[in-house]
């Protein structure tokens, strides 16, 4: 066999052992696969970090033949064929990949080793998942040769260090919040750039099919998939037809104003022909949640700005930690009052299709949406942007710039957010009213129901659903408790509080109600303010939930207080229990006939739910599951 690695068929690789063929014990890896689920889960999570161990040694490697064969002619080197090109091929003819694969893996490394050494230990030592290195490496590609490059590759490995599971969105989000806060101006200019370069095209695909594409601001494509989903979803459950191609078809019909309609050919079916202009117009609300602080609306502040100014960035975070409670107004208005004392907007504003408990327009679909139910979008005649804002701490010397957080999107750069603010059609919320007095955590009629401003604070708190690495946001998910509510006592469990509430995707909501999975999240002691969350697997491993939160996008959300609910406070201590002579026989909560009726819903909740999935039949109203 030849030192480059060929040679007979099953002749030993390059090193003089097959892997397979290596000591497992001396690897620290189990000798058998006869283990119980719980020892599978524990070798899956081992393997995973040496599977980052082992992509450090091969980004090692090749940062290694890149120093021997590129870096003292890369200055210089004007060939069509240079250096870097030919140490790529060198990697891609070994390891049988395309060029550009070769070249990838050879500018990860690069990056790794001269703009992200303490990223590349997280690595090294299993903090970070090899999947999210590309994604960490591509969204910091604007600080490289800026003076603050090892103070963003330090705070991201501190964060990636933190206790905690992570999501391809949330190390998105970290990577643009640390390089958005340092560099508004390089920020702004490549927003403008990338503006300036928005196109259409179509590109001709196989079997006569093509492609149409367009590329366009953040805020407005998520308009055009919302409308989109929303006139796909006007079919009925024996659609043939796949959600993707739903959707391709529905665009159609928007651009041609052309029916659209279901294709079950069934003659009591609703959605036989739908009218697609009439969907778009009379259609909900769309909204586009932005959350932010005071200091990002009012522009970036340079460090001596920063550090001379406590005082005004107090009265902001004290300003700001208000929301309104949704005011009925007439369907066609929006009262929009300035605030000079910290340049904020408050409004209050209702529609046509505003819940029955009069909460101010919101396009999400909270918790007491049916569980197999479709979330809800709300309503209003135009498109908008909504940004509720949430304050922020005094600015730290190196953050010159604010960042924003939309819905389903991530972080954008301050620029971007003042850009949305001043756009006629926004709608700024302050979250609270300015003074001390905790924020209501209830409906008025229903302590079931969270209020208005815990709905927006727990969504604007949580970002996605917070089952670890699910990436779905919180504004269209459900708003889960956390402990089961108690209808009867509310006091004895699950009540509407901030941390009795997390945001969950509808799959995971489902999962956590009908499964044994077991969640929890309670106030972390070091850190007030904030909370811990697990999650424990039927087998009884528990996992860690998000490391990354609204609270570290915007840390002044750890100062919104709530109210506590209605009968807090109202359970009595227990006593020692004395018999007396004349004391009546006890009795259980509910009679045995109705635990076991209830035990039996829960089963046939279950079975429907299964059934559904199968695709036998959808659960009937009147037996849905409730939404907690």
């Amino acid at each position: 066999m030849s030192d480059r690695g060929v040679g007979a068929v099953d002749a030993p690789q390059v090193g003089g052992v097959a892997w397979a063929a290596r000591d497992h014990t001396a690897m620290g890896l189990p000798a058998s696969f006869d283990l119980p689920v719980g020892g599978h889960l524990d070798a899956l999570a081992d393997l995973a970090a040496g599977a980052g161990y082992l992509e450090w040694r091969r980004y090692r490697h090749v940062a290694a033949l890149h120093t021997d064969l590129v870096l003292a002619e890369e200055d210089h080197d004007e060939r069509a064929v240079d250096a870097f090109a030919q140490c790529a091929a060198r990697i891609a003819t070994s390891l049988s990949v395309s060029q550009y694969v070769a070249e990838r893996l050879l500018d990860n490394a690069v990056a790794l080793r001269d703009r992200l050494p303490r990223v590349f230990e997280c690595l090294r030592d299993g903090a970070v998942s090899p999947s999210y290195i590309r994604t960490i490496v591509s969204r910091t590609e604007l600080i490289h040769g800026r003076p603050y490059q090892g103070q963003v590759d330090a705070d991201i490995a501190a964060a990636l260090r933190k206790p905690g599971s992570w999501s391809t969105g949330r190390v998105r989000d970290l990577c643009d919040q640390m390089v958005y806060r340092r560099d508004p101006d390089a920020v702004r200019e490549r927003r403008d750039d990338a503006l300036k370069g928005r196109c259409f095209f179509t590109e001709a695909g196989l079997d006569g099919m093509a492609t149409v594409g367009a590329t366009m601001s953040a805020e407005q494509a998520a308009i055009v998939a919302r409308v989109v989903e929303r006139l796909a979803a006007q079919v009925c459950r024996h659609d043939s037809r796949t959600k993707t191609a739903r959707a391709s078809d529905a665009l159609f019909a928007l651009v041609k104003h052309a029916p659209f309609g279901c294709d079950c050919a069934r003659p009591d079916c609703a959605f036989t022909v739908v009218d697609a202009d009439e969907v778009a117009t009379n259609a909900a609300r769309i909204v586009i949640h932005v959350v932010t602080d005071t200091t990002t609306l009012t522009g970036p502040a340079t460090a001596t700005e920063g550090a001379a100014e406590p005082a005004m960035n107090a009265h902001a975070r004290d300003a700001d930690t208000t929301a309104t409670a949704g005011e009925r107004v007439s369907a066609d208005q929006v009262v929009v009052e300035e605030r000079t004392a910290d340049g904020v907007a408050a409004e209050s504003v209702s529609t046509k299709d505003v819940a029955a408990e009069g909460v101010a327009a919101e396009a999400v679909a909270t918790d007491e949406v049916a569980a197999e139910d479709v979330p809800a979008e709300a309503a209003t005649d135009e498109d908008a942007v909504e940004a509720a804002a949430v304050e922020a701490p005094d600015v730290e010397p190196e953050l010159v710039d604010g960042v924003g957080y939309i819905a389903g999107l991530g972080i954008v750069s301050g620029a971007h957010i003042r850009d949305l603010a001043a756009d006629p059609a926004a709608i700024i919320r302050p979250l609270g009213d300015g003074t001390d007095t905790p924020l209501p955590a209830t409906q008025p009629a229903d302590p079931y129901r969270p209020s208005a401003a815990l709905n927006t604070y727990i969504r604007a708190r949580d970002q996605y659903c917070t089952w670890p690495g699910c990436t779905k946001p919180a504004w269209d998910g459900d708003l889960d408790h956390i402990t089961e509510y108690d209808h009867h006592h509310p006091e004895q469990g699950g009540q509407t509080t901030a941390c009795g509430l997390g945001a969950k995707c509808r799959f995971h909501h489902l999962l956590k109600t009908f499964g044994d999975f077991v969640d929890d999240q309670y106030p972390d002691p070091d850190n007030p303010g904030r909370i811990i969350r697990t999650f424990t697997i039927p087998e009884g491993r528990t996992v860690l939930g998000p490391a990354y939160t609204g609270h570290d996008t915007h840390p002044g959300l750890d100062m919104i207080v709530f109210g506590d609910p209605p009968g807090a406070g109202k359970e009595k201590p227990s006593t020692p229990r004395t018999s007396t002579p004349d004391e009546p026989e006890p009795t259980r909560p509910a009679p045995r006939t109705e635990q076991k009726h209830a035990r039996r819903r829960q089963e046939r909740h279950r079975n429907r739910l299964r059934n559904n999935l199968r695709g036998i039949r959808p659960p009937e109203p009147d037996d849905a599951p409730p939404p907690f």
